[in-house]
């Protein structure tokens, strides 16, 4: 999942990518397709551990709230920064930024994206996707609706451009 023209990222100059690549890896669609979806993610698992009432998962609970609604703010911020126009003096997330500092917001970005796939694993498998109220479920579906079908528009515009 993590490649460099999902990042925005690549090595090679935006001159080569024709309007809907170059569309595909603007901020706001990479923020709004793969980020927020991601900071759903982090927060619906955060608001179930902290529902478990158990010292431990209530307080792990908290740390990944506030993680998520920090990363929203960052994807939220990148696509304000996108629509305007100039880039963004931040990264896409708390871990990137971190990342930023020892000049590998890539690498960073990457361990990102794993952990919030280990999120989603834990609650699929944990049985904690059954503690989600209607209206969080639906906020679940949605963002792994938008995640999954954006990398698929990705992936098949990218195949077709091959041929």
């Amino acid at each position: 999942m993590f490649c460099p023209i999902m990042t925005g990222e690549a090595g090679t100059g935006e001159k080569e990518y024709d309007a809907i690549q170059r569309f595909f890896i603007r901020p706001f669609f990479l923020s709004c397709t793969i980020g927020i979806p991601f900071c759903i993610f982090k927060m619906l698992f955060g608001v179930t551990a902290f529902r478990t009432g158990t010292p431990g998962f209530f307080a792990l609970g908290w740390v990944v709230i506030v993680w998520a609604c920090c990363d929203l703010a960052m994807n939220t911020g990148r696509s304000v920064f996108d629509l305007a126009g100039r880039a963004a003096p931040f990264e896409y997330c708390t871990i990137a930024q971190v990342g930023r500092l020892v000049h590998r917001p890539l690498v960073f970005l990457a361990t990102d994206t794993l952990l919030s796939f280990i999120i989603i694993c834990l609650m699929l498998w944990s049985g904690w996707i059954t503690l989600l109220s209607p209206g969080e479920l639906y906020l679940w579906y949605g963002a792994t609706t938008l995640n999954l079908i954006s990398l698929s528009l990705v992936s098949v515009y990218n195949e077709i451009r091959k041929a």
